[in-house]
């Protein structure tokens, strides 16, 4: 009975299809399609039960639903050879619709880098593969424009043959073919050869280390850096990226068959390795872009690459899942653009209590670890403050000077060492206090709630305080440095 009821409570708190997404409330009717389309036909089968359904072990019958899908709903022409990696529609689609949340957002500060023409929004697909799947549907969905990069000549050419095919949006979509150096072109031939799993294992891996996360070191063909021209500019980057080790790891799914390539599919390190990379050609590339963004395979890997964008000084870290049917995937995105901030903080109302919850935490990330996370913020920023482990608070003195300081600038970035020794006192003296007119005494509470749930209480001691009008500004900045360091939430 409790196996049962904790199924029920993962299910439902799995996340849902882009609620944008033409397929959230109508998906694939797959006898009216067959009927439209008689080349869909003969993969249509039917479960005991009279559901419709098809075979998703069989690479053609994926095939040709990717293919009547983009056309009867999007109207697009596409194909892909045997054995090129075949993407499913509604899936895309997320992460399309995604985008265009992250652009529409007022998240990061707007049209700081973006292209001439404001109107027309520009990203990069890498590693877009023959199928070129993204470029199409961005353009095709809301007329962004794109380059789309990748290695292999198979790739370079049905992506053009794609495109090509789609006089509508071919002069929105650039294919690029990415120089491999002398490193790697060795690795890369013409016709794409398949390595073996061992052939792949046994290949010279290099260590990288992650926030102690131990993977190996990408050593493949350039992604960003020597792809992106120095005076180029765009809305966005995207990514698919090879979400594993080796061969032998990327076909441990018996019950899908969507093909895929060994540079689709495999690269040292597997995906951590990969977007890890983009992460480090990002900090070079931060005026290039507004948004980094990249699809990850596994949520395991979505905290240590987290991690890592704290560590390179982003503003902002943004995640997000993708579901279809049974299968997720996950979001990154990160930028280095200012954080849109509220211009005074005269005509905000006085809250001197306020507070928020900290939801889907790890099981080593307790209140210790987030109280040590709130002193680390303000001590960031120069404040004094002191932490009390008996009752669980953080007593801050701030003067105008430091709440304009922590309103003007970046997010900090916390970075609690194994190390770290907090400051302990057995009683709260904060009565004692003794504030002038221009200081303000802040308290953050942590209280917890439930296992994996805490509740963040912060309160102005001085209420007749000029800065308790910046209390809420600062309190919010506060929970989105914490939400984004501690928990994995969408956008």
């Amino acid at each position: 009975m409790g196996g049962k009821n904790k199924k029920r409570k993962r299910e439902e708190k799995r996340g849902t299809i882009h609620p944008n997404n033409k397929y959230s409330e109508n998906p694939p009717d797959f006898p009216h399609l067959a009927s439209l389309y008689p080349s869909f036909q003969p993969f249509l089968q039917y479960s005991h039960n009279g559901h419709p359904r098809i075979d998703w072990t069989d690479f053609n019958a994926t095939r040709e639903l990717t293919r009547i899908l983009l056309l009867h709903d999007h109207s697009l022409n596409w194909w892909i050879p045997d054995g090129q990696l075949c993407p499913t529609v509604p899936n895309r689609s997320n992460y399309i619709h995604w985008l265009q949340d992250l652009l529409s957002s007022n998240i990061i500060v707007p049209d700081t880098i973006s292209s001439a023409d404001h109107s027309k929004v520009r990203g990069f697909d890498i590693g877009t593969g023959a199928n070129c799947i993204y470029p199409l549907l961005g353009s095709s969905l809301f007329g962004w424009t794109f380059v789309a990069s990748d290695v292999t000549d198979v790739a370079i050419q049905w992506a053009e043959i794609n495109v090509n095919s789609n006089p509508h949006v071919s002069e929105l979509i650039e294919i690029r073919r990415v120089q491999c150096n002398a490193t790697t072109s060795g690795l890369l031939q013409d016709e794409e050869p398949v390595l073996s799993a061992t052939e792949v294992e046994n290949l010279p891996k290099l260590p990288l280390d992650l926030n102690a996360c131990e993977h190996n070191s990408y050593r493949g063909p350039p992604i960003l850096v020597g792809v992106v021209r120095e005076d180029e500019k765009f809305d966005f980057c995207m990514c698919n990226p090879p979400f594993f080790e080796s061969l032998e790891e990327a076909g441990l799914n018996p019950k899908t068959a969507c093909g895929g390539t060994s540079q689709e599919m495999v690269c040292f390190g597997g995906e951590k390795a990969f977007i890890t990379r983009i992460i480090e050609d990002s900090t070079q590339l931060k005026h290039n872009f507004r948004w980094f963004t990249s699809m990850i395979g596994r949520k395991s890997n979505l905290k240590c690459l987290t991690s890592k964008l704290w560590e390179v000084g982003v503003t902002v870290v943004k995640t997000t899942e993708f579901v279809q049917g049974r299968t997720s995937r996950w979001g990154l995105a990160w930028s280095f653009l200012p954080i849109v901030q509220h211009k005074s903080s005269i005509s905000l109302p006085n809250k001197n209590n306020m507070s928020f919850m900290l939801e889907g935490l790890q099981r080593k990330d307790g209140a210790i670890n987030v109280l040590e996370g709130v002193k680390s913020y303000f001590s960031l920023h120069g404040l004094s403050c002191t932490m009390d482990t008996s009752s669980f608070t953080v007593d801050v003195v701030a003067t105008k000077d430091d709440c304009n300081s922590i309103l003007k600038n970046e997010m900090p970035i916390i970075n609690l060492s194994t190390d770290y020794q907090p400051t302990e006192k057995k009683t709260s003296d904060r009565s004692n206090v003794n504030l002038s007119c221009d200081r303000s005494g802040l308290c953050i509470s942590v209280f917890q709630q439930i296992p994996g749930t805490l509740l963040v209480k912060g309160s102005v001691q001085d209420k007749n305080s000029p800065l308790s009008g910046a209390f809420s500004v600062i309190f919010r900045k506060l929970e989105e440095v914490l939400q984004n360091k501690f928990c994995t939430r969408s956008v």
